[in-house]
């Protein structure tokens, strides 16, 4: 009875006089300090998708991301990214196709272990910005460039270490990294969604 009454004293309270948690991560870019960070392998995910056959789109994600973010948020432009992935942590939700992807035919995994991003120019406009670099995929590297906006910092208050997040995204084609199985059945135009997390060192 004593916690129904409360949810009904709760649900008459107007809304603006209701005690919001407020998150750890805000918006917020002078929070974070000038330094190099790295990436927080557990919280960062890239996904890719294709269409197949025309019948669908079909995604997969890469994680075990590594790798460092140097920034100093008064001369954003200098900022420079360096990340790698492991080409065998490609999973979907097929283990089946998992096994192939790691095969010649697609990663070649055995031959080419990681894939690679290094940036060589930031264009920052308010919280989005347009990072350029070279992505090495496969063996080839070919210049990329990712829209980014930022997420948020603050300190993680269970690390009790500054943390902060950017979204990003961008389109390759596969066959520019001589990855060419299965188009035009398989899509050759891979659309890559990014969740990078960075944690001080």
């Amino acid at each position: 009875m004593r916690v129904l009454i409360a949810v009904a004293l709760l649900a008459a309270t107007p809304l603006a006089a209701q005690q919001i948690p407020t998150l750890p991560g805000q918006p917020v870019a002078a929070r974070i300090a000038a330094g190099t960070y790295a990436v927080d392998s557990g919280h960062t995910q890239v996904g890719f998708t294709v269409n197949h056959f025309g019948f669908s789109q079909f995604t997969g994600q890469a994680g075990g991301t590594t790798g460092t973010l140097a920034i100093d948020p008064k001369h954003p432009n200098l900022a420079k990214l360096d990340v790698t992935i492991p080409a065998s942590g490609i999973v979907t939700t097929v283990k089946a196709l998992d096994a192939h992807l790691a095969t010649p035919d697609f990663f070649d995994a055995a031959q080419f272990p990681t894939i690679r991003f290094v940036s060589t120019g930031v264009a920052v406009t308010g919280s989005r910005a347009k990072i350029t670099g070279n992505l090495t995929l496969h063996g080839v590297t070919k210049p990329v460039v990712l829209d980014a906006r930022f997420v948020g910092a603050g300190d993680n208050p269970m690390s009790k270490k500054l943390n902060f997040g950017f979204a990003a995204s961008t389109t390759i084609k596969r066959t520019d990294f001589g990855m060419a199985k299965y188009v035009p059945v398989v899509s050759d135009e891979v659309a890559i969604q990014i969740n990078a997390a960075f944690t001080a060192q």
